[in-house]
């Protein structure tokens, strides 16, 4: 992992190190940014036993250049878009998160999976499902179908749009393999990997107009701006 480093005898001690908590409070984002940021070199790691721990001089660094706005960038606002994915996912059986067009999340997985709920501190994982969704977004395939992941569940995608614009997308996933018997895994009857499909739309529309109202001028009354002649 870019940005590890290996603690040496007398380097550092706790206090100048900092958990993920810490760092998300700091940062103002979720543990998936945290160590998707330390999986890509941004964010200086430790690991202290089985912990990974993060040098606060490196994060006050993050912070004076501006580097905690990465998910502020976004015409998404996160919070609606975590109250969607957090009803959606359940309902649907399915793990569920947001990304911008870059495969960079937006939200925190909703409902995840045991599989994924065991390995959700795991850089590792957490960067491959990044660059997984990054491949996502290049696809410009706008139906929503199931493709097998290369951790080997299968996820389906559909894109967000604000106005003509592709802002982010919503993936559903930690779906095992049709006639595999996966652990830890979410396993759909064809009828339910349908529903996901057929519902997947109609969570982008909502979210869509949510990014569209947020970039909308409006009065004083909340009622959309009239463009001015």
């Amino acid at each position: 992992m870019q940005g590890e480093q290996s603690v040496q005898a007398g380097a550092g001690t706790s206090r100048d190190l900092l958990t993920a908590r810490q760092v998300q409070d700091r940062l103002h984002v979720d543990a998936t940014t945290i160590y998707r940021m330390a999986a890509d070199g941004r964010l200086p790691a430790v690991k202290v036993g089985r912990q990974w721990r993060f040098p606060a001089d490196g994060v006050e660094e993050l912070l004076a250049t501006g580097g905690h706005t990465t998910t502020q960038r976004s015409a998404l606002d996160p919070a609606p878009v975590q109250a969607v994915l957090d009803v959606a996912a359940p309902m649907l059986g399915v793990m569920m998160v947001a990304t911008d067009m870059h495969g960079q999340p937006l939200s925190s997985v909703a409902n995840p999976c045991p599989w994924f709920a065991e390995r959700a501190d795991d850089p590792d994982t957490l960067a491959a499902c990044t660059q997984e969704w990054r491949a996502m977004a290049d696809d410009l395939d706008f139906s929503p179908h199931f493709q097998r992941a290369e951790l080997g569940f299968e996820c389906a995608r559909v894109f967000i749009r604000s106005g003509s614009e592709l802002v982010g997308m919503v993936l559903a996933g930690g779906v095992a393999p049709e006639d595999e018997q996966a652990g830890g895994l979410y396993h759909l009857e064809p009828h339910e990997r349908d529903a996901v499909l057929a519902a997947l739309p109609r969570v982008s529309a909502a979210l869509s107009k949510a990014a569209q109202d947020a970039t909308t001028p409006q009065t004083k009354d909340g009622a959309p701006a009239r463009p001015t002649s």
